[in-house]
């Protein structure tokens, strides 16, 4: 299965180098969308290994894997695995992410931080219970970490899907409209290394988002 990573960072030149060279380990290609960074992100990644793709100005997340997309499906890759570029995904589950998907004729397999939460800080547990709870019902299965950015998008899904969500709640974008497209969305159990790092989640405006993606959905309903 040939298969690449994705990393979409903005402004993240303290770990990128580092996750890169953790990432080569297991596979050859890692692209990183600079998402219009003012610091070294791009020259660091690129030393260490990654393959650059650019904006000019800060996007998104959602624009950064839209781009990313975009690239993977023109190289013909089977699959993608997206991770978050801020450290806390451990590149040592790419190999099962691989395997997982090799037996599976899921389209998406989702990494499930949810069994062992213990230092997962108690906002961002509660909020990700409570969206995953309102996307396993949307979607018809059950989704135990809906918001888990660190996950692997087979090929046949990813070019039917339609993505236009420019920030987090592509997460549960793809989800979504995967189970439209009667795709399965498996999951694999993962540990989260949480680090020191600000998170780029806004509770507020991101909340707002998210329901203005279900309000998207019931219209299509």
């Amino acid at each position: 299965m040939k298969t690449c990573v994705l990393i979409p960072l903005f402004n993240g030149e303290a770990v990128i180098g580092r996750l890169v060279r953790e990432v080569v380990k297991y596979i050859n290609r890692c692209f990183v969308v600079d998402d219009g960074s003012t610091d070294r992100t791009s020259k660091v990644a690129s030393q260490a290994g990654a393959l650059i793709l650019r904006h000019e100005r800060n996007l998104g997340k959602g624009a950064s894997l839209r781009t990313g997309f975009d690239r993977v499906l023109k190289e013909g890759y089977d699959a993608v695995i997206t991770m978050d570029g801020d450290g806390q995904h451990d590149p040592r589950y790419i190999p099962r992410f691989i395997e997982k998907a090799k037996e599976s004729s899921a389209g998406v397999i989702i990494g499930d931080r949810m069994g062992d939460a213990r230092n997962m800080p108690l906002i961002r547990y509660l909020t990700n219970k409570a969206m995953s709870s309102i996307i396993s019902r949307i979607c018809g299965q059950r989704i135990a970490d809906s918001q888990c950015g660190y996950r692997l998008i087979k090929n046949e899904l990813l070019k039917k899907l339609n993505l236009f969500t420019s920030r987090f709640e592509i997460e549960s974008e793809v989800l979504i409209k995967a189970s439209r497209l009667n795709f399965k969305v498996e999951s694999i159990p993962i540990t989260t290394i949480y680090l020191n790092e600000k998170s780029r989640i806004k509770p507020i405006s991101d909340t707002i988002r998210f329901f203005k993606l279900l309000f998207w959905n019931r219209r299509r309903g």
